[in-house]
């Protein structure tokens, strides 16, 4: 098999995204002279794309490789190289997605175990939380219905835009339309509270 060179990019997949000639499909390159390629043409962007994602670049570096690792036991199965790329950044993006469960789980962990820092409100503070509690939702309540209902939808019940656009009878641009309103308007009034 051809060494990839600069010279010819039909052979060098980090220039070229994989393009191999339409004879030779994915399976033309082995598993190790594309995923060499790849590494050294976008392990960076990968990194700094997971960095972006986690905020520490430890874990971003061991999702990324993670992710080279995948690719490399399923090259075989790809059938079309120039979606290895794009298979890497899924990749990242699912381990990115995975490590900030895994973190979330554990802060939740030692907030709430025996010997972790038990954190308690003042009186004070969970009197104020509620009184905020209860501003923004008359501020909900006084809501024109379409809005209310995006807002309820969207952060209350966590629903996609296409869940929320069939709960409501509309198109996902009208849901779009009515939560940015209803967005604007509660800002509008909760700054306008003292």
């Amino acid at each position: 098999m051809q060494a990839a060179t600069p010279g010819n990019p039909a052979r060098d997949p980090g220039r070229e995204l994989l393009r191999d000639t339409p004879e030779e499909g994915a399976r033309g390159w082995s598993a190790d002279e594309a995923i060499g390629a790849l590494f050294a043409a976008h392990y960076r962007g990968l990194v700094r794309l997971a960095v972006l994602l986690l905020h520490d670049e430890g874990v971003a570096e061991d999702v990324v490789q993670d992710a080279y690792v995948a690719l490399h036991r399923r090259w075989w199965r790809l059938r079309d190289a120039d979606k290895a790329l794009a298979y890497l950044r899924t990749s990242v993006l699912n381990g990115a997605r995975s490590a900030l469960r895994r973190r979330g789980v554990a802060e939740r962990h030692v907030a709430r175990g025996p010997d972790g820092p038990q954190v308690v409100a003042s009186a004070e503070t969970g009197a104020l939380s509620l009184l905020a509690h209860r501003e923004v939702l008359d501020a909900v309540r006084r809501l024109p219905t379409r809005q209310r209902e995006a807002i309820v939808l969207r952060y209350y019940a966590e629903l996609s835009e296409a869940e929320i656009a069939d709960a409501m009878g509309v198109s996902r641009g009208a849901v779009k339309s009515h939560a940015s309103r209803g967005m604007a308007a509660l800002r509008q009034t909760l700054e306008r509270m003292p």
